[in-house]
Protein backbone atom coordinates (compact mmCIF):
# COMPACT_ATOMS: atom_id res chain seq x y z
CA UNK A 1 0.00 0.00 0.00
CA UNK A 2 1.38 3.36 -1.02
CA UNK A 3 -1.02 5.65 0.82
CA UNK A 4 1.32 6.41 3.78
CA UNK A 5 3.94 7.79 1.41
CA UNK A 6 1.36 9.84 -0.46
CA UNK A 7 0.02 11.21 2.82
CA UNK A 8 3.51 12.20 4.01
CA UNK A 9 4.24 13.99 0.74
CA UNK A 10 1.13 16.12 1.22
CA UNK A 11 2.34 17.39 4.61
CA UNK A 12 4.47 20.59 4.42
CA UNK A 13 8.16 19.74 4.73
CA UNK A 14 8.81 22.01 7.77
CA UNK A 15 6.05 20.18 9.66
CA UNK A 16 7.74 16.87 8.86
CA UNK A 17 11.00 18.12 10.38
CA UNK A 18 9.23 19.37 13.50
CA UNK A 19 7.32 16.07 13.80
CA UNK A 20 10.60 14.20 13.55
CA UNK A 21 12.16 16.34 16.26
CA UNK A 22 9.17 15.78 18.56
CA UNK A 23 9.22 12.03 17.93
CA UNK A 24 12.94 11.84 18.68
CA UNK A 25 12.78 13.80 21.93
CA UNK A 26 9.58 12.18 23.22
CA UNK A 27 11.22 8.82 22.56
CA UNK A 28 14.27 9.95 24.54
CA UNK A 29 12.08 11.11 27.43
CA UNK A 30 10.25 7.76 27.50
CA UNK A 31 13.60 5.95 27.51
CA UNK A 32 14.83 8.05 30.43
CA UNK A 33 11.67 7.25 32.37
CA UNK A 34 12.53 3.54 32.12
CA UNK A 35 16.26 3.75 32.84
CA UNK A 36 15.58 2.28 36.28
CA UNK A 37 14.24 -0.88 34.63
CA UNK A 38 16.44 -1.06 31.54
CA UNK A 39 19.91 0.58 31.49
CA UNK A 40 20.77 3.29 28.94
CA UNK A 41 23.18 1.00 27.07
CA UNK A 42 20.39 -1.51 26.46
CA UNK A 43 18.10 1.20 25.07
CA UNK A 44 20.86 2.39 22.74
CA UNK A 45 21.51 -1.15 21.55
CA UNK A 46 17.82 -1.81 20.86
CA UNK A 47 17.65 1.50 19.03
CA UNK A 48 20.62 0.66 16.79
CA UNK A 49 19.48 -2.94 16.32
CA UNK A 50 15.98 -1.96 15.17
CA UNK A 51 17.42 0.73 12.90
CA UNK A 52 19.90 -1.74 11.40
CA UNK A 53 17.23 -4.39 10.74
CA UNK A 54 14.89 -1.92 9.02
CA UNK A 55 17.60 -0.20 6.99
CA UNK A 56 19.08 -3.54 5.89
CA UNK A 57 15.65 -4.65 4.67
CA UNK A 58 15.19 -1.40 2.74
CA UNK A 59 18.70 -0.70 1.42
CA UNK A 60 20.10 -4.25 1.02
CA UNK A 61 23.70 -2.98 0.87
CA UNK A 62 26.30 -4.96 -1.06
CA UNK A 63 29.75 -5.39 0.45
CA UNK A 64 31.25 -7.22 -2.50
CA UNK A 65 33.30 -5.03 -4.78
CA UNK A 66 33.75 -2.35 -2.15
CA UNK A 67 37.18 -0.84 -1.62
CA UNK A 68 38.92 -1.08 1.73
CA UNK A 69 38.48 2.68 2.16
CA UNK A 70 34.71 2.38 1.66
CA UNK A 71 34.54 -0.27 4.38
CA UNK A 72 36.77 1.71 6.74
CA UNK A 73 34.62 4.83 6.31
CA UNK A 74 31.41 2.87 7.01
CA UNK A 75 33.04 1.22 10.02
CA UNK A 76 34.19 4.57 11.42
CA UNK A 77 30.72 5.99 10.78
CA UNK A 78 29.19 3.10 12.73
CA UNK A 79 31.57 3.58 15.65
CA UNK A 80 30.75 7.28 15.73
CA UNK A 81 27.02 6.52 15.61
CA UNK A 82 27.31 4.11 18.54
CA UNK A 83 29.44 6.47 20.65
CA UNK A 84 27.11 9.40 19.98
CA UNK A 85 23.98 7.51 21.06
CA UNK A 86 25.72 5.79 23.97
CA UNK A 87 27.06 9.10 25.28
CA UNK A 88 23.82 11.09 25.03
CA UNK A 89 21.79 8.37 26.75
CA UNK A 90 24.27 8.18 29.61
CA UNK A 91 24.22 11.98 29.81
CA UNK A 92 20.40 11.91 29.96
CA UNK A 93 20.62 9.48 32.85
CA UNK A 94 22.58 12.04 34.90
CA UNK A 95 21.39 15.51 33.85
CA UNK A 96 18.09 16.94 32.54
CA UNK A 97 17.17 15.88 29.01
CA UNK A 98 16.99 19.47 27.71
CA UNK A 99 20.40 20.31 29.16
CA UNK A 100 22.00 17.14 27.75
CA UNK A 101 20.69 17.80 24.22
CA UNK A 102 21.69 21.48 24.45
CA UNK A 103 25.28 20.54 25.26
CA UNK A 104 25.24 17.85 22.56
CA UNK A 105 24.08 20.47 20.06
CA UNK A 106 27.45 22.21 20.43
CA UNK A 107 28.81 19.53 18.06
CA UNK A 108 26.90 20.52 14.90
CA UNK A 109 27.06 24.17 15.95
CA UNK A 110 30.85 23.96 16.04
CA UNK A 111 30.95 22.31 12.61
CA UNK A 112 28.69 25.04 11.21
CA UNK A 113 30.80 27.86 12.67
CA UNK A 114 34.03 26.36 11.32
CA UNK A 115 32.41 25.97 7.88
CA UNK A 116 31.15 29.57 7.87
CA UNK A 117 34.45 31.36 8.63
CA UNK A 118 32.95 34.85 8.85
CA UNK A 119 33.93 37.63 11.22
CA UNK A 120 30.46 37.68 12.77
CA UNK A 121 31.04 34.10 13.91
CA UNK A 122 32.95 35.55 16.86
CA UNK A 123 29.66 36.97 18.15
CA UNK A 124 27.96 33.61 17.67
CA UNK A 125 30.76 31.80 19.49
CA UNK A 126 30.43 34.23 22.40
CA UNK A 127 26.67 33.69 22.43
CA UNK A 128 27.08 29.91 22.51
CA UNK A 129 29.78 30.19 25.19
CA UNK A 130 27.44 32.35 27.27
CA UNK A 131 24.84 29.60 27.03
CA UNK A 132 27.31 26.99 28.21
CA UNK A 133 28.45 29.25 31.05
CA UNK A 134 24.85 29.74 32.19
CA UNK A 135 24.38 25.98 32.29
CA UNK A 136 27.37 25.75 34.60
CA UNK A 137 26.13 28.43 36.96
CA UNK A 138 22.64 27.10 37.61
CA UNK A 139 21.69 27.12 41.31
CA UNK A 140 21.43 23.34 41.43
CA UNK A 141 24.70 22.82 39.57
CA UNK A 142 25.37 20.08 37.06
CA UNK A 143 26.52 16.50 37.36
CA UNK A 144 30.10 16.44 36.03
CA UNK A 145 29.99 12.91 34.52
CA UNK A 146 26.69 13.83 32.84
CA UNK A 147 28.24 16.94 31.28
CA UNK A 148 31.27 14.95 30.12
CA UNK A 149 29.02 12.36 28.48
CA UNK A 150 27.09 15.18 26.77
CA UNK A 151 30.35 16.72 25.51
CA UNK A 152 31.40 13.30 24.18
CA UNK A 153 28.06 13.15 22.37
CA UNK A 154 28.71 16.62 20.94
CA UNK A 155 32.12 15.59 19.62
CA UNK A 156 30.64 12.40 18.20
CA UNK A 157 27.83 14.35 16.53
CA UNK A 158 30.42 16.57 14.86
CA UNK A 159 32.22 13.45 13.65
CA UNK A 160 28.91 11.98 12.56
CA UNK A 161 28.24 14.99 10.33
CA UNK A 162 31.65 14.76 8.66
CA UNK A 163 31.56 10.97 8.26
CA UNK A 164 27.97 10.94 7.00
CA UNK A 165 29.03 13.22 4.14
CA UNK A 166 31.91 10.94 3.22
CA UNK A 167 29.74 7.83 3.60
CA UNK A 168 27.05 9.32 1.39
CA UNK A 169 29.68 10.09 -1.23
CA UNK A 170 30.99 6.53 -1.26
CA UNK A 171 27.82 4.51 -0.67
CA UNK A 172 24.58 4.81 -2.68
CA UNK A 173 21.36 5.85 -0.97
CA UNK A 174 21.12 4.78 2.65
CA UNK A 175 23.23 1.64 2.24
CA UNK A 176 26.18 3.22 4.08
CA UNK A 177 23.96 4.17 7.02
CA UNK A 178 22.61 0.61 7.08
CA UNK A 179 26.11 -0.84 7.31
CA UNK A 180 27.07 1.73 9.96
CA UNK A 181 24.01 0.82 12.03
CA UNK A 182 25.01 -2.84 11.92
CA UNK A 183 28.51 -1.93 13.09
CA UNK A 184 27.11 0.12 15.98
CA UNK A 185 24.64 -2.60 17.00
CA UNK A 186 27.34 -5.28 16.99
CA UNK A 187 29.71 -3.06 18.98
CA UNK A 188 27.20 -2.44 21.78
CA UNK A 189 25.65 -5.92 21.86
CA UNK A 190 27.95 -7.40 24.51
CA UNK A 191 27.81 -4.52 27.06
CA UNK A 192 24.04 -4.15 26.56
CA UNK A 193 23.38 -7.84 27.15
CA UNK A 194 25.76 -7.96 30.12
CA UNK A 195 24.11 -4.95 31.78
CA UNK A 196 20.49 -5.78 31.05
CA UNK A 197 20.67 -9.56 31.24
CA UNK A 198 17.33 -11.33 31.43
CA UNK A 199 15.50 -7.98 31.49
CA UNK A 200 15.89 -7.91 27.71
CA UNK A 201 13.52 -10.90 27.67
CA UNK A 202 10.81 -9.03 29.59
CA UNK A 203 8.07 -8.50 26.96
CA UNK A 204 6.99 -5.14 28.41
CA UNK A 205 10.53 -3.72 28.51
CA UNK A 206 11.31 -5.15 25.09
CA UNK A 207 8.22 -3.47 23.62
CA UNK A 208 9.22 -0.17 25.27
CA UNK A 209 12.73 -0.51 23.88
CA UNK A 210 11.51 -1.20 20.35
CA UNK A 211 9.01 1.68 20.59
CA UNK A 212 11.80 4.05 21.67
CA UNK A 213 13.94 2.78 18.78
CA UNK A 214 11.18 3.52 16.29
CA UNK A 215 10.42 6.95 17.76
CA UNK A 216 14.05 7.99 18.14
CA UNK A 217 15.55 6.65 14.92
CA UNK A 218 13.30 5.19 12.25
CA UNK A 219 10.46 7.75 12.32
CA UNK A 220 12.64 10.92 12.59
CA UNK A 221 15.05 9.71 9.92
CA UNK A 222 12.22 8.84 7.51
CA UNK A 223 10.48 12.20 8.00
CA UNK A 224 13.71 14.19 7.74
CA UNK A 225 14.79 12.34 4.61
CA UNK A 226 11.45 13.16 2.97
CA UNK A 227 11.66 16.80 4.08
CA UNK A 228 15.21 17.24 2.77
CA UNK A 229 13.99 16.38 -0.72
CA UNK A 230 11.68 19.41 -0.63
CA UNK A 231 13.41 22.16 1.35
CA UNK A 232 16.91 23.72 1.23
CA UNK A 233 19.45 22.37 3.72
CA UNK A 234 19.74 25.84 5.26
CA UNK A 235 16.04 25.87 6.16
CA UNK A 236 16.41 22.32 7.48
CA UNK A 237 19.30 23.46 9.69
CA UNK A 238 17.28 26.33 11.14
CA UNK A 239 14.43 23.96 11.99
CA UNK A 240 16.82 21.49 13.60
CA UNK A 241 17.97 24.31 15.88
CA UNK A 242 14.70 23.81 17.74
CA UNK A 243 15.89 20.42 19.00
CA UNK A 244 17.24 21.59 22.41
CA UNK A 245 13.98 23.39 23.18
CA UNK A 246 11.98 20.35 22.05
CA UNK A 247 14.06 18.14 24.35
CA UNK A 248 13.43 20.45 27.30
CA UNK A 249 9.68 20.51 26.62
CA UNK A 250 9.56 16.72 26.18
CA UNK A 251 11.34 16.28 29.50
CA UNK A 252 8.86 18.62 31.16
CA UNK A 253 5.70 17.09 29.66
CA UNK A 254 6.62 13.39 29.64
CA UNK A 255 8.62 12.95 32.84
CA UNK A 256 7.99 16.18 34.78
CA UNK A 257 11.57 17.42 34.44
CA UNK A 258 11.37 21.18 34.90
CA UNK A 259 14.34 23.39 34.11
CA UNK A 260 15.44 26.51 35.96
CA UNK A 261 15.14 29.97 34.33
CA UNK A 262 18.90 30.21 33.75
CA UNK A 263 18.85 26.87 31.95
CA UNK A 264 16.09 28.08 29.62
CA UNK A 265 18.12 31.23 28.90
CA UNK A 266 21.16 29.05 28.17
CA UNK A 267 19.14 26.93 25.75
CA UNK A 268 17.91 30.11 24.08
CA UNK A 269 21.48 31.42 23.63
CA UNK A 270 22.64 28.22 21.93
CA UNK A 271 19.55 28.06 19.72
CA UNK A 272 20.11 31.68 18.62
CA UNK A 273 23.76 30.94 17.87
CA UNK A 274 22.74 27.93 15.80
CA UNK A 275 20.05 29.84 13.89
CA UNK A 276 22.51 32.68 13.25
CA UNK A 277 25.18 30.35 11.94
CA UNK A 278 22.77 28.44 9.71
CA UNK A 279 21.34 31.68 8.33
CA UNK A 280 24.83 32.93 7.49
CA UNK A 281 25.63 29.69 5.71
CA UNK A 282 22.54 30.19 3.54
CA UNK A 283 23.65 33.64 2.35
CA UNK A 284 25.81 33.82 -0.77
CA UNK A 285 29.16 35.47 -0.31
CA UNK A 286 29.41 38.96 -1.76
CA UNK A 287 31.87 39.36 -4.60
Amino acid sequence: MRWPGVLVRRIPAPLLVIAGIISLQVGAAIAKDFFGSLPPTAFVWLRLLCTAIILLAVARPRLTGRSRTDLVVAFAFGCCLAIMNFSIYHAMARIPLGVAVTIEFLGPLGVAIVASRRAVDVILVVLAAAGVALLGFTPSGLNVPGVLFALAAAASWAGYILLSTETGRRWPGISGLAVASVVGAIGLAAPAILQAGSRLLDPKLLIIGVMVALMSSVIPYSLELNALRRIPRGVFGVLMSLEPAAAALAGMVVIGEFLEPTQWIAIGCIILASVGTTSLLRRPRST
